[in-house]
């Protein structure tokens, strides 16, 4: 079940210039915002090179009998290419304070060179997470490339009995075309439209259980077509997200965007609808 909002197209020469005016202020702003994102990020960037410390939960002992939890899965972070877990520091908080969810950042490699073979790694550090917690699900967040590495661990490596949801943010699900001069790198070739990895996410995937939240921006510069960044598939529950007003950068830093995602992770069963989501979120 894919719930999606396409939008319909608009000659240019039928676009007012009150309406390219307002457009053109608009990106001026999120632009703004990006460049004050980034320099943010960079002061923060070395503190999130090494792995965070890894706490083991208190378990009963294996004799007590087990009552059922009531409390939700963990959360994982995955972040985006040539990227770490620094990118995450605020929307951390934010689901540590309001949902009360255990949350842990992990880091892939910065010389990972294969969408698989992240994750396949990003599969053994799940299992890890659900012994040393006692859960037997989690919920992630991807952005950008971590989305697409997450997604590629649910629905093709049998991830999905342990992924309850994934939330993706700015994620190139059906490849992008930007920066043809960065096809050099081997895994920016595996984010584009017709690649390998593209392809294996096209094919059936029936038995994939995994609730899909895709949050993708109108001003994502990082996409191109925008609508790559939404999940279209006719096996997958999924539902896309249109955030109005910011850019690629600031999916897993604003507010409102964390809001969305906490109603996201808030939901309680894979099949159920994500409040509010047809409709959007226009942040600025």
């Amino acid at each position: 079940m894919t719930i999606t909002r396409v939008l319909p197209f608009r000659p240019p020469c039928l676009i007012s210039p009150a309406r390219l005016a307002g457009l053109s202020m608009a990106l001026l702003k999120a632009t703004a915002l990006e460049v004050a994102i980034l320099a943010g990020h960079l002061l923060l960037y070395p503190s999130g090179i090494v792995q965070e410390r890894r706490i083991a939960a208190e378990l009963p002992p294996s004799d007590a009998p087990r009552l059922p939890s009531e409390s939700r899965p963990p959360v994982v972070l995955l972040h985006g290419f040539i990227d770490n877990r620094s990118v995450f520091v605020l929307l951390r908080r934010s689901l540590a304070q309001h949902g009360g969810q255990h949350v842990e950042s992990l880091n892939y490699s910065p010389l990972t060179c294969d969408i698989r073979t992240a994750a396949e790694l990003l599969g053994r550090h799940i299992e890890e997470i659900c012994e040393r917690t006692g859960h037997h699900q989690v919920d992630i967040v991807g952005h950008s490339l971590g989305g697409l590495i997450a997604r590629y661990y649910a629905q093709r490596l049998g991830g999905h009995a342990r992924v309850r949801t994934l939330v993706t943010l700015g994620t190139p699900h059906e490849g992008t075309r930007v920066v043809p001069l960065a096809d050099a790198h081997p895994i920016v070739r595996q984010m584009r439209p017709g690649s390998d990895v593209i392809e294996e996410l096209r094919e059936p995937a029936p038995e994939c259980r995994t609730r899909f939240v895709s949050f993708w921006s109108d001003l994502d510069q990082l996409m191109a077509p925008l609508e790559t960044a939404c999940v279209n598939h006719p096996d997958l529950i999924a539902q896309n997200v249109r955030v109005s007003g910011i850019g690629h950068l600031a999916l897993p830093v604003h507010p409102a965007v964390a809001a969305g995602i906490r109603q996201a992770l808030d939901l309680p069963s894979p099949g159920a609808p994500a409040t509010g989501a047809e409709n959007g979120l226009t942040v600025a």
